[in-house]
């Protein structure tokens, strides 16, 4: 259940519609998703946000797209964000993540999730080797 109704026409907004423009042009698609239409309630955190994603997850860097859709993945499924658990998991599809890849991703983010719990739990101190203030 949303908890906000988006505008019928947020593209009346001039700095919406620029941002929405920027969005079809840089994913070569007409189809705006429900994040962004949600975020144009608020055109500034609209163009904040827009700039911030295609900075950090649009341009080509040392990580490969599709790594970054699957370390989104995993950062949504620790957030326990539906929304972006299913965006991420298309857009990694998209890029070719196989359902083998998936089952992996799957494992390690569980297995993740468990050694961290237990790790907490016995509030395991940090080795000397792995603190870099102490390794020199």
């Amino acid at each position: 259940m949303t908890t906000y109704r988006p505008a019928e026409a947020p593209e009346a907004d001039p700095r919406v519609k620029a941002v929405f423009d920027d969005i079809r042009a840089v994913r070569g698609t007409d189809f705006i998703n429900n994040m962004w239409r949600w975020l144009a309630v608020d055109p500034a955190l609209l163009e904040r946000t827009w700039a911030e994603v295609r900075d950090v997850v649009g341009k080509p860097s040392s990580i490969d797209p599709l790594t970054k859709e699957m370390i989104y993945i995993a950062v949504s499924v620790a957030n326990n964000c539906a929304y972006c658990i299913h965006s991420h998991t298309a857009a990694a599809r998209a890029k070719g993540m196989s359902e083998e890849q998936y089952g992996e991703l799957l494992a390690i983010i569980g297995l993740a999730g468990k050694t961290n719990q237990l790790a907490t739990a016995l509030q395991v101190p940090v080795d000397d080797a792995f603190d870099l203030s102490k390794s020199r």
